[in-house]
C-alpha cells in the first residue's frame, strides 16, 4: 500500500474519532483531533497536488487552529 493511501485512512479514522469526541462535548479535545484530521488530510492534498483539498483542509486547519489559539489566551 503506498503512503498516500494509509495516510488518507488514518486521517479519515482520525476524522470520525474527533466527530464523536466533538459530539460528546469533550472540548478542547474534539477540536484538537479534527485539526489533526485536517493536518493530515492536507499532506495527503499536497502528495496529490489537488488544490481544492489543499485548500479546503488548508483553510480548516487554520480556523481550528484560531479557535484554540482564542480559546486558551482566554484561559
Amino acid at each position: 500500500m503506498k503512503t498516500d493511501q494509509i495516510l488518507k485512512w488514518v486521517a479519515t479514522g482520525i476524522l470520525i474519532v474527533g466527530s464523536l469526541v466533538n459530539s460528546l462535548g469533550y472540548y478542547p479535545a474534539g477540536p484538537m483531533i479534527l485539526g489533526l484530521g485536517a493536518i493530515v488530510w492536507l499532506i495527503v492534498s499536497i502528495m496529490w497536488k489537488e488544490m481544492s483539498l489543499i485548500v479546503t483542509n488548508l483553510i480548516f486547519a487554520v480556523i481550528t487552529s484560531i479557535g484554540l489559539i482564542i480559546y486558551y489566551l482566554n484561559g
